[in-house]
């Protein structure tokens, strides 16, 4: 069975940087969409960023662009949110989503992707 298995969270300051990882159990991420979301206490889950690996097409949310980069490793089937500058509103519990199936018009949408990691806390404190 396929599970997204994430890292890389943690308690940092304002002005910090955090790399959270996503890799996938088996098997590769070729030919999948892999996405970040995040939820914070008491608010909907919320869209981050999400990137296609074959076209390697990226987007991001326009709270988190210019302050955050996915990359990857195909070594490692293993994909990475770098997040630069981070706010207090950012702490959020923050989650990898995955899909082989999804279109682009449904990337910022949690309904599209069928496969979730259990997610990883970010907390910045200011």
């Amino acid at each position: 069975q396929v599970q997204l298995v994430e890292s890389g969270g943690g308690l940092v300051q304002t002005g910090d940087s955090l790399r959270l990882s996503c890799a996938l159990s088996e098997g590769t991420f070729r030919g999948w969409t892999v996405a970040w979301f995040r939820q914070a206490t008491g608010k909907a889950r919320e869209f981050v960023a999400a990137h296609k690996w074959s076209s390697r097409a990226t987007v991001y949310a326009d709270s988190v662009k210019g302050r955050s980069t996915i990359d990857r490793d195909n070594a490692k089937n293993s994909v990475y949110l770098q997040m630069n500058t981070l706010r207090p509103e950012d702490t959020a519990v923050y989650y990898c989503a995955a899909s082989r199936t999804i279109i682009l018009s449904q990337w910022r949408q949690p309904s599209g992707y069928a496969y979730w990691g259990q997610g990883t806390q970010v907390t910045v404190s200011s």
